[in-house]
């Protein structure tokens, strides 16, 4: 089974990349962040065109997530259970389901924005709800796993460089705390091998040429546990669908699973 998850930036403006990339990978089961769609506007029909079921949980703006499988889309949960609100609001960041026997989160996790905004501490209370919400399925027999965009470097390995990165939100302790008590639930970073270069980055900022120059960091993670873990073949980050005009500004990290 060939599971992927991608932070698309815009479903609508990436459609044609994403559906071609579907096609030439074989891929069976994609998790989505950041459709900036509403779910009505969500294009259902041409992944279902492809063999594709669709499940989503978006209200348009700029998050949204979405799991397309070609190999089942059971038990699905929209929002993520407990989960804080912000500013009155449940945003969109989750959604789960059952994709031939593989129970897959697709997750956007707040950005945080600054560490003294209201959005920083939104971000690890969220993180506090999704280790509760997972601790169940993560100590299970079933192969399991939590994929998308983390918004956190794990370790200063995984930004092109740390002091720029200083005082920032995505590498602060705290985060990085978040991350390391997610593990601790029964859950273990699936690190995918770079196509390029030595570090396997997933996100390179649209300006200041940050791509060419590799100027890049691991955010969106594949956190999976034990028996989804030992059924990894292979993993590797899909540097060739971040080049090009209309691409997004992050790479789809691929899975390889013998299940």
């Amino acid at each position: 089974m060939r599971i992927a998850t991608w932070n698309v930036n815009s479903i609508t403006a990436r459609l044609p990349r994403l559906l071609a990339w579907l096609e030439s990978t074989g891929t069976d089961v994609l998790c989505i962040q950041e459709t900036k769609t509403t779910a009505e506007g969500f294009p259902a029909a041409e992944l279902r065109e492809l063999g594709y079921e669709s499940a989503v949980n978006a209200t348009g703006r700029w998050n949204g997530v979405a799991l397309v499988s070609r190999v089942g889309l059971d038990d699905v949960v929209r929002g993520l259970p407990g989960g804080p609100d912000y500013e009155g609001t449940e945003e969109p960041r989750a959604i789960s389901a059952t994709c031939g026997g593989v129970r897959l989160w697709s997750v956007y996790v707040p950005n945080g924005r600054e560490v003294e905004h209201d959005h920083y501490a939104y971000k690890l209370a969220w993180f506090e709800a999704l280790k509760a919400a997972v601790a169940e399925d993560a100590a299970g027999q079933r192969p399991f796993a939590v994929l998308g965009d983390f918004n956190v470097a794990p370790t200063d390995e995984d930004v092109f460089d740390p002091a720029v990165f200083a005082g920032l939100t995505h590498v602060t302790p705290a985060e990085r705390a978040a991350l390391a008590a997610l593990r601790e639930a029964g859950l273990s970073d699936v690190v995918p091998r770079p196509l390029k270069y030595d570090r396997p980055y997933t996100y390179w900022d649209y300006r200041q040429l940050a791509f060419p120059k590799n100027r890049g960091m691991r955010i969106d993670l594949v956190y999976g546990n034990e028996p989804f873990a030992k059924a990894v073949k292979d993993s590797y980050v899909d540097r060739e669908e971040r080049k090009g005009k209309g691409a997004s500004d992050h790479a789809p990290v691929v899975v390889d699973l013998e299940v």
